[in-house]
């Protein structure tokens, strides 16, 4: 066989081959990609939100006086007055000590504090008192004021007073405060009143009072209070409370 003829068969023998091939491969179906699965990150469960309870705010209240007495081993009357009596007294107080008091004893007594709202609502007048008190050696303005009898009605006994020493009624009382004024040695308890809706009359003090009275702003008061010039216990207690409960109603 010629050299020509012989490059020519092996030329051709490559290229069939390499069609065949190249069928083959075509039949053969690609083997589809198959994506990666990407890598979830296990999501950790969010905790449900819990409302904490708001604590409640503790309600201050005011401590219960006890109910605690001394045992009395004996009582000594060493001065009996129209107004008072002294004792002498030995006791075992509630903490269980021994020991010896003198106290005067009275049956108590009742403040008028007389409120007059037809002027003016905001700043009512105030019915004020002024007398010598020889305890104190000079005069003194005071609120309407008086000693209860012994098993005298606190409010019959208010209204008495009111009446002895001013000449006014009320149409309206209601209790404002009752304290001990100086319960070291003194067991005289005042029960503070307030009388509105006032009626004049004719006054009729006691033999031995001499009493001035005059009606005076509460706002007027309350400067006599800051300038000193009201010096008495039981109008400082009585005011200044009043003038609070009634600033307290006004925010509401």
């Amino acid at each position: 066989m010629p050299k020509e003829e012989k490059v020519e068969n092996a030329v051709e023998s490559k290229a069939v081959k390499a069609a065949a091939t190249k069928k083959a491969n075509a039949r053969k179906p690609k083997a589809a990609k198959t994506a990666k699965p990407r890598k979830v990150s296990a999501s950790r469960p969010k905790k449900a939100k819990t409302a904490k309870p708001k604590a409640k705010k503790a309600t201050k209240t005011a401590p219960e006086a006890s109910v605690e007495k001394a045992q009395l081993l004996s009582s000594e009357v060493v001065y009996q007055g129209p107004l008072f009596r002294v004792l002498h007294d030995k006791l075992i107080e509630p903490s269980g000590k021994h020991n010896e008091r003198d106290v005067i004893r009275h049956s108590g007594s009742v403040v008028i504090l007389a409120i007059d709202r037809s002027k003016g609502k905001k700043d009512p007048w105030i019915v004020v008192e002024r007398q010598y008190r020889h305890a104190a050696n000079q005069y003194l303005w005071e609120l309407p004021a008086g000693k209860l009898d012994p098993g005298e009605d606190a409010l019959a006994g208010a209204q008495r007073e009111l009446a002895e020493e001013t000449g006014y009624s009320a149409k309206k009382w209601k209790p404002l405060v009752e304290y001990y004024a100086s319960p070291g040695f003194l067991g005289e308890s005042m029960k503070v009143f307030v009388a509105e809706g006032l009626v004049a009359g004719d006054a009729h003090p006691e033999d031995d009072e001499q009493i001035e009275f005059r009606l005076v702003k509460l706002s007027e008061a309350l400067k006599m209070i800051e300038k000193g010039k009201i010096l008495d216990g039981k109008t400082l207690t009585s005011i200044l409370l009043y003038a609070r409960k009634l600033a307290g109603k006004r925010k509401k």
